[in-house]
């Protein structure tokens, strides 16, 4: 059993209000939860307009699974978002 973390580093520039980011940040991970079956939650930058740290959870059996997913998420982030992904971190338990 394999228990994937990936932590999202994001920007988003737009955001002039934490009610802004908010907007912005909850489409993302009902997004996310729902075509992905992923659990989140945001992990940082809390009170930063522009700013966000989400982390995103998923287990499996296989390893390979959990990279494909998470590689999908990623790309789907960098392409569809209203924002910019800073950096990304994937974590295996």
């Amino acid at each position: 059993m394999v228990i994937g973390f990936l932590v999202l580093d994001i920007h988003f520039p737009l955001s002039h209000s934490l009610k802004e980011k908010r907007k912005r940040l909850n489409r993302l991970k009902d997004r996310f939860k729902y075509r992905y079956n992923v659990a989140l939650a945001e992990l940082d930058y809390q009170d930063k307009w522009q700013r966000s740290k989400i982390g995103i959870v998923t287990i499996n059996a296989q390893k390979k699974v959990v990279e494909c997913l998470f590689n999908r998420i990623i790309k789907e982030a960098e392409e569809n978002m209203d924002g910019e992904v800073l950096e990304h971190h994937v974590h295996f338990f």
